[in-house]
Parts: C-alpha cells; sequence; structure tokens
C-alpha cells in the first residue's frame, strides 16, 4: 500500500560583512520564540501560489542539512549534507569529517523518497556535487574529488584527487560550488574563476573563465548562465564564457555578470528579526520584516514541465533569511533580459516558520521545482555573526536542534507521481530523441549520456535532428552533443549559418570558429556567408558575429566588425563584444573607422568606441604604436573635431597615471606646434604627460589639482571612465556636462565632488525629483524624473565610477574611500526607493 503524499494547496494567496560596531542589542531583540515542527506542521505555514501544491519527499533523519541536490538518470535523488554547518553557535567543529553525499530513492512511485544510502561520508564541509560516469564529482572545503562507485551498490568505493584547490579552505558562504553542467558540456561553478570538462580520454579538465557569483548557478535554455550575490538577486552572462575577457588591453563592462533586474524588496509573511543586520534601521519594516534580499542564493531558471507555462523560463530565488523565495518572470528585448517579480507584495513561496530555509533549487525528471529546506534556526556562518544575532539566536534558541532538512516538491494542484524512467539504460535513438523533449532536465540529461557514452553511430541521428529537428531546442541540444562527441563538421555547420533560427545562426558560427581557425577553405566558406548576411543580419547575430570575428582572415574580420560597429555602436554590448576580437589590432582598426564613409557622422556610440580604442592602445604601451596613434590627430582638423575629441578622451583618462613610463619622441608633437592654441588646457596636459621629447619632460608636467591619486587609485579612474562609458554616458554625456531631456551635468557639480557617502546613496538607490547643481535647477522634463539605482552594480565597479567622475573634467574631488560604497550599502539596507535631494541633503 503506498505511503499518503504529505502535501498542501494554498488557494487564497545572508549573508553579510561583520561591522565595525556594535549596536544597542537589548532594544531590537524579539521575544518571539520559533517551535520546531514537523515537517506536517511546517507545511501548513507556507504561502504558495493559487493552484499549487507542496509536497513532501523527504525529511530528517533521512536528510540532514541539504546544501546541494540533483537528480540522476534513474530519478534518484542525491543529496549533499553540510553536517559540519555551524552545529554550535560558535561553529565548533566544522572541520570534522562529518558531511556526507547520499542517494534517495522511491521505491514505488508514490512521490515520498523510501530509501537512504550514504554514497560517501567523512566529509569535511561539502557544498558541491555534479553527477559524471560512474560517480560523482564532490568539492568539500578544498579540494574536488572524483569518487567512483565500482560495483553498482551506490556506495563509493574510489575516491581521486581531481583539483586540489577547488575551493582552498574558503569559508562556506564565500567558497566555490556548483559543478553546473551547461549546455556547452562544461562544468561552471559559483564564487570561482574554474571550470572543468571530461575529456574523450577520460581526464577531467581545469580551465580559468569569469569569476560569477555566489551561491548557485543555473542556465536558460540557450545556456546563459544565470548566477547572483547575496546582495543582488538575479544575474547573467549575456554572452558565452570567455569571450569578452580575451583582449588584455580592453575591460569590458558589461555582457558578463548583467544585473537582470534591480528589484531587491522582498515579502516575507512573519517578523524576521534573525536577519545579520537586523539592528540598523530600514532593514526591518515597521512588524519587523526583511525588506530586501540579504541572503539571495541558488537562482533557479525553471524549465520543466509540470508547472504551468507561465512559469517556464522563470527565474526562482532563495532568501533564507526571509524564509521565502521569490520568482521572476524574465523578459528579453534584443540582447538584455529583464526579471520582474509578477505579484509584488506577495512571493512564490513564503512560510510563517522561522526554520524554513530554502538554499538550493532543482528540477528532476518528472518537470517539478525541487526545494532544499536546510531547516534550522541559524544559517549565519560564524565568522561574520554579529553580536546582534548571535544573542537574537541564543535568546529565542534558534541555534538547535541541528541536523535537520526536508525537500519539499512544488506541484500543480492536481499532479500525481510516477516512476521515473530509466535513461541510463535507453538505447542511443531513444537518447537522441529525448533532445528533443520540451522539458530540460530530459535535453541536458540525454545530452550529458549521449557524450559521456561516446557511441559513435549516434552521429547519423543527431545530424539529421540538427539540420530538421522538430524544434529549435532538440537542434541546438544535438550541436553541442555533436560538439561534447568530437564530431562537429563544417558541412553541417555552414548551411546552418542562413537557418530561420537566430540560435541555431549564432550556435553554428560558434562550433564554425575551431573549424574555421585550423582550415583555411572553411575559413573562406563562413567569410562569405557572413558577408553577405551582415547588412541584415539581426542583433542576436551581428552580436556573435563580433565574437566570433576573430578566427576570420584579418581584412575579413575587420570589414565585419566594422558594420556591426556601425549598426549597432549604441549598444554597449555590441562595444565590447567587438573590442573583444581585436587585441594587437586596435590601431589598425581606429584608422580604418576614421576613414570609413559610415563613420563620418558624429554618434555617442562611435566616439565611445573611438575612445575604447585608443584607451588599449595607450594600456598596450607599444612606443610605435603609440606615437602613430598621435600621428592620428591631423594638424589640419580642428582639435575639437568628433573624431579627434575622441582619440583625446582616451589619452586624457591616462594623464596622470605616474606609474606610466611615458612614450618618447624624436620631436615635439607637429600638433602641440602648429595647433597649440586650438588645445585645450586638458588636451595639451594629456601630450605633455604621456608623452616626452627634446625639451619636455613628464616629471615637469603634472597636474595642478588639488588632488593627486596614488597608482592604485589611478587604476581605479582608468577602469571607473570604462564603466562610465556603459554604464552613465547614456544620460550624462561622455565629457560629464548632462544631456538634455536626461541628466544634468556631473562636471562642475558639489553632489559629485561633495560628502562621498552622499554620492554613493545615489548610485545605489536612485534618485528622483528636481535637483540643483551649480546654481541651476533641473527637474522633469529638461531630464528624466527619476534616475534608477545602479544597486546591482558591485562595490568595486561603483567605486572606479565614483573614483572617476570625482576626479575627471575639471571635477577636483579626490579619492573616494574603497569602503565608502560597501559600508554605504550595508548601512542603507532596507532602502528600496530612490532618494531626494531633500533628504540627501538632511543625511
Amino acid at each position: 500500500m503506498n505511503k499518503p503524499v504529505l502535501s498542501l494547496t494554498i488557494l487564497g494567496v545572508g549573508l553579510g560583512c561583520l561591522l565595525s560596531f556594535t549596536p544597542n542589542l537589548r532594544t531590537t531583540v524579539s521575544d518571539e520564540l520559533s517551535p520546531v515542527r514537523t515537517p506536517a506542521d511546517e507545511l501548513q505555514t507556507f504561502r504558495l501560489e493559487p493552484g499549487l501544491n507542496a509536497q513532501l519527499v523527504a525529511s530528517e533523519p533521512m536528510v540532514q542539512d541539504p546544501v546541494v541536490i540533483s537528480f540522476d538518470a534513474d530519478g534518484r535523488l542525491w543529496v549533499v549534507g553540510m553536517r559540519g554547518f555551524m552545529a554550535t553557535i560558535d561553529g565548533k567543529g566544522e572541520n570534522q569529517p562529518t558531511g556526507r553525499v547520499s542517494v534517495l530513492e522511491d521505491l514505488n512511485g508514490d512521490g515520498q523518497m523510501d530509501k537512504s544510502t550514504v554514497f560517501a561520508d567523512s566529509l569535511v564541509m561539502p557544498r558541491a556535487l555534479a553527477l559524471v560516469p560512474g560517480g560523482a564529482l564532490i568539492g568539500d572545503y578544498q579540494s574536488l574529488w572524483y569518487v567512483q562507485d565500482l560495483d553498482g551498490d551506490l556506495k563509493a568505493d574510489r575516491k581521486t584527487l581531481v583539483d586540489p584547490k577547488y575551493s582552498a579552505g574558503g569559508l562556506p558562504e564565500h567558497a566555490p560550488n556548483g559543478m553546473w553542467r551547461n549546455i556547452d558540456n562544461w562544468y561552471y561553478n559559483a564564487k570561482s574563476r574554474i571550470r572543468y570538462r571530461l575529456t574523450a580520454n577520460g581526464e577531467w579538465q581545469r580551465d580559468t573563465t569569469e569569476f560569477r557569483g555566489q551561491w548557485g548557478i543555473s542556465h536558460d535554455n540557450s545556456g546563459h548562465l544565470y548566477y547572483n550575490y547575496n546582495w543582488s538577486q538575479l544575474h547573467a552572462d549575456l554572452v558565452p564564457p570567455n569571450y569578452l575577457n580575451r583582449n588584455k588591453h580592453h575591460t569590458p563592462t558589461t555582457g558578463i555578470d548583467y544585473g537582470v533586474t534591480p528589484e531587491r524588496r522582498v515579502y516575507p509573511v512573519r517578523a524576521t528579526p534573525a536577519v545579520n543586520r537586523g539592528y540598523i534601521p530600514g532593514t526591518l519594516d515597521k512588524e519587523g520584516r526583511l525588506q530586501e534580499f540579504t541572503a539571495a542564493c541558488s537562482p533557479f531558471i525553471y524549465r520543466g514541465t509540470a508547472l504551468p507555462q507561465t512559469f517556464q523560463g522563470n527565474a526562482f530565488v532563495c532568501e533564507p533569511a526571509g524564509n521565502l523565495i521569490k520568482r521572476n518572470r524574465i523578459e528579453v528585448s534584443g540582447l538584455l533580459p529583464a526579471g520582474h517579480d509578477p505579484h509584488p507584495g506577495q512571493e512564490f513561496l513564503a512560510s510563517t516558520d522561522e526554520r524554513f530555509r530554502p538554499v538550493y533549487l532543482a528540477t528532476g525528471p518528472d518537470g517539478a521545482l525541487y526545494i532544499a529546506d536546510m531547516y534550522r534556526g541559524l544559517i549565519q556562518h560564524g565568522a561574520y555573526i554579529t553580536p546582534y544575532l548571535k544573542e537574537q539566536t541564543l535568546a529565542r534558541k534558534l541555534d538547535a536542534p541541528v541536523h535537520g532538512g526536508r525537500i519539499w516538491r512544488i506541484v500543480p494542484a492536481d499532479w500525481h507521481a510516477r516512476l521515473p524512467q530509466t535513461l541510463s539504460k535507453a538505447a542511443t535513438g531513444e537518447l537522441v530523441r529525448e533532445l528533443a523533449s520540451a522539458d530540460g532536465w530530459h535535453r541536458d540529461m540525454a545530452q550529458r549520456l549521449l557524450v559521456e557514452r561516446a557511441d559513435k553511430s549516434s552521429l547519423t541521428p543527431l545530424v539529421q535532428l540538427a539540420r530538421k529537428g522538430p524544434n529549435e531546442l532538440g537542434r541546438l541540444h544535438a550541436l553541442w552533443t555533436l560538439d561534447g562527441l568530437g564530431m562537429s563538421q563544417a558541412a553541417v555547420l555552414i548551411p546552418l549559418l542562413t537557418d530561420k533560427s537566430t540560435l541555431i545562426q549564432t550556435t553554428a558560427l560558434r562550433l564554425l570558429e575551431p573549424l574555421a581557425t585550423a582550415n583555411a577553405a572553411v575559413r573562406a566558406q563562413v567569410a562569405v556567408q557572413l558577408t553577405n548576411r551582415i547588412k541584415t543580419a539581426p542583433v542576436e547575430v551581428a552580436l556573435q558575429v563580433a565574437l566570433s570575428a576573430r578566427a576570420l582572415d584579418m581584412n575579413v574580420a575587420h570589414a565585419l566588425l566594422a558594420q556591426v560597429a556601425a549598426r549597432y555602436n549604441d549598444q554597449a554590448l555590441i562595444r565590447d563584444a567587438v573590442m573583444s576580437s581585436l587585441q594587437d589590432q586596435e590601431l589598425v582598426f581606429l584608422r580604418k573607422l576614421r576613414e570609413s564613409p559610415h563613420w563620418q557622422t558624429r554618434e555617442t556610440g562611435k566616439e565611445i568606441l573611438l575612445e575604447m580604442l585608443t584607451s588599449a592602445i595607450i594600456r598596450k604601451a607599444d612606443a610605435t604604436e603609440m606615437t602613430a596613434m598621435l600621428s592620428l590627430l591631423d594638424v589640419h582638423k580642428p582639435a575639437a573635431s568628433w573624431q579627434q575629441l575622441a582619440i583625446w578622451n582616451g589619452m586624457s583618462a591616462y594623464a596622470n597615471d605616474k606609474q606610466r613610463k611615458p612614450t618618447k619622441l624624436v620631436a615635439a608633437p607637429a600638433l602641440l606646434v602648429q595647433k597649440q592654441k586650438a588645445l585645450t588646457p586638458e588636451q595639451q596636459a594629456a601630450l605633455n604627460s604621456l608623452f616626452e621629447w627634446p625639451g619636455h619632460s613628464v616629471q615637469e608636467s603634472r597636474s595642478a589639482k588639488r588632488f593627486v591619486l596614488s597608482g592604485e587609485e589611478q587604476k581605479l579612474f582608468v577602469l571607473g571612465r570604462q564603466h562610465y562609458l556603459t554604464t552613465c554616458a547614456g544620460c550624462h554625456g561622455s565629457d560629464g556636462n548632462g544631456l538634455k531631456r536626461f541628466a544634468p551635468p556631473l562636471n562642475g557639480s558639489d553632489w559629485v565632488t561633495g560628502d562621498e557617502k552622499r554620492l554613493a546613496l545615489i548610485v545605489l538607490h536612485g534618485l528622483e525629483g528636481p535637483i540643483e547643481v551649480a546654481g541651476k535647477t533641473y527637474d522633469s522634463p529638461e531630464i528624466l524624473p527619476v534616475m534608477p539605482s545602479l544597486a546591482t552594480m558591485d562595490d568595486a565597479a561603483i567605486s572606479a565610477v565614483l573614483m572617476y567622475i570625482r576626479n575627471a573634467w575639471s571635477n577636483d574631488g579626490g579619492p573616494i574611500n574603497r569602503r565608502t560604497v560597501s559600508m554605504t550599502r550595508v548601512l542603507s539596507q532596507g532602502r528600496v526607493m530612490p532618494w531626494t535631494a531633500k533628504e540627501l541633503n538632511q543625511q
């Protein structure tokens, strides 16, 4: 007889830094107790979106301290138990080998787990899991291990070291985790720059990639990676990995780590006093409820089929400090995804049980959404516990018990469990058909199994699916399966460059890169196809052309890049993509653009790209190229021409860099000699600082500004210029003088050069209403009514922008303390509305 499934239908309805001061604790400690509830009682506390069920899948003692969950090919649920995490209020014993990985099985298909087998134990703080042939990759507090089951009893028999520095002993909330298999057959990690791939000879390849996120990582149907930080709920990569970091002379400021939504507001259904910074005014509302994310983790793109269609592609984010899970609907406009809360004021799932701690999300073969609930009172690691939280925890007995844990499943109200398929035993042809499944878990699993199986007989059906499959996503997975098997063919890929699907076009182009690099005939064929298509290519294809152009012959690549840049120069991501393909070719391309008939009309995006090219040439610091670049400043044209101004701007950002060696010229620049009166003081200062010539020494020509930036501050200043061009110049102008109908000037503004905390508050939370700058009041419609929050940018990027605008142009505000932004972010937690000028002046 089947057990009754514990479920509930609701029809009505982090982690931070230790601050340097101690607040008045007694006035904020709650007297409310949070009793330990049985799973049945906890279920009654859930407030879930209408029409959905929450069902219990497993609970303690079968599950203890779950932090990662994953289903294998036969529907068994693997659970990572971090049993060493905060077993006491002081975190004693976390270095002991108490962690484990267990395998749970539902033997009768009723939806609840009946059997638990400990696959691997004696682990120290395990935090990552990837299911691979013969066992699993497991990341612990320091290393990554390949743990094998040699006899099929679901118990580990062999443990092989893959990477001794996977975690490097980092604290659990700030250490690598994830091991998420993306569509490109690489395993990616959060809080890490490392990815891994299983090679054809059975060895694990280690590779560097961009740094991503904090806890948890996932991907959408196209393979874009999503991750987050405790303070910012949803970020994404807008381009495939390892493209934008190829040009060492250029630092991209968009495309990677893109903030998908600025929304930070959360809506708990109970008071949440036990958050680490609950004593800070504004962190909690008047009812004692958390107002914004503080422990965001495990961002998960739902690609299953059990939930209604409206949930497809949504991003779910855990907030264990608020006892809730937020849902974001993702909409894509052009190249940019944007997330928004479909039900402001009511979360997808929230609980009145303070011990409900959702920390990880997953789907399984049944298409349902699964939740790992650590079920405990304390989730803050001991290294960061404030005195306030410690007192809260002890006073209300939230430090015990430990080693609880529940796994929940979210399904429609009329949903029924069933026994899963055993895909590990499926025939190759059946797995190929699964690639076209409507369910993302099945597509991912079929691709993984086919690649690992390495069955050469899959070539023909995979090629047929890639060419004429029943749906776009099946064709996509077929292409990546072929790539994983090492069976990509130019004859298959080149015709797909004109496919009706932009996703198939861009994927084919991406996969053609290594083939084109190695074969001149393939390069020529790709060049013809792209040259014929680029004038009418949609922006998604133009982006991939910009990224892939480096695989083509230089003249062809430059012609394509010039056309892409001319059409889409107003998009920061396109500019960064163009720059990524131009390492050591920036000067040649700069010359090409200046002479191009498409590059004679002034546009802001064109100016910015010319400036980026100039900046890259200066960063390369090749004396011959810098001298040649200087010759582009035509003595017969006014120095104020827009092209020349862009080059001047690129040079000026480096004018006061004391660490940079000046370029030696054999004679004074012709521009200085013949057109001296046409140069502004800033332009002349740039010449004097970057170049030396007979009779002129750089040491004699330093800025007359009151503040002189140090070497590190100057580096931040230069990086800030790049971020400014991407994020701010569209409204404030590349020269900082503001743009009509957009924003007031920053140049000469006391709001910029004055109090740095006030400036940080504006950037973090935005500004609305009238504002006075240099004696003039700006208000709508002369400017936009609201400056948006830039809180999705990290502290380092914001600090760089502020360092730049405080010291650029005529501003002389001096360096900004590097802790200002981080401390201001902490101390203004809970602020979810833009400031007004009146409010800021009262701070």
